[in-house]
């Protein structure tokens, strides 16, 4: 009985995470995934209830593994790990692993700004990002919070850019950057941004939030 309904569970699953790499999450009806995954409605409704919980599995299976093995790496990184570490330990979850079955659904999440802050950063990823945010802070201690912020906010485009277009990056480079061999990327883009992470910050424009805050306190 329980392999049936662990079976049937993940039939769902793979379904809905295939036509919503295909169509997209909101062009998807319950119907087509029934259709895909030979369920009726009654096994979706009973697993899953909404079709909003349904997406919030989806994306919940592939994020959840890549977020625990970060917070492993940070752990096992200790009290006071370094720049490199840190940043190692948010990339390399992605960048050392197949997720060329990952790439079609998440390209949907990223061109969603909705799923993106809700689905993807507030529900599976937010605990996450503060864990790395106060690393950082231990690390980079005269940087400001905003700063760390900006600087975590262009670690993850660049990891993102470097996934969404490692199939042309070959053709792109003529030949000169192999993504194929992931720990070789890993560490280009660790020493990249730890670079990055490690610049001065540079003092508030005149027309800065921060600026304007110390003019009217002067």
């Amino acid at each position: 009985m329980t392999e049936t309904v662990v079976d049937t569970k993940t039939r769902i699953l793979d379904a809905a995470e295939k036509l919503f790499a295909d169509k997209g999450f909101y062009a998807t009806s319950l119907r087509d995934i029934t259709a895909e995954a030979e369920v009726n409605l009654a096994a979706v409704n009973y697993h899953f209830q909404t079709k909003d919980s349904l997406i919030d599995a989806v994306i919940g299976r592939r994020v959840a593994p890549v977020n625990r093995r970060r917070l492993e790496m940070l752990v096992v990184a200790g009290p006071n790990p370094s720049v490199e570490q840190i940043v190692e330990a948010f990339v390399a979850p992605l960048l050392e692993r197949d997720i060329s079955p990952l790439l079609p659904m998440m390209g949907r999440v990223l061109a969603s700004p909705d799923l993106v802050l809700f689905r993807l950063f507030k529900k599976h990823s937010a605990g996450v990002s503060e864990q790395f945010r106060n690393a950082l802070g231990t690390a980079l201690p005269t940087l400001s919070a905003s700063e760390r912020m900006w600087r975590l906010l262009f670690m993850g485009g660049a990891m993102a850019h470097v996934l969404s277009w490692s199939h042309v990056i070959v053709e792109m480079s003529e030949g000169v950057c192999d993504p194929t061999d992931r720990k070789d990327v890993t560490a280009r883009l660790v020493r990249f941004v730890a670079a990055g992470f490690r610049a001065t910050e540079p003092p508030p424009s005149a027309q800065s939030p921060d600026a304007v805050r110390r003019g009217v306190a002067q």
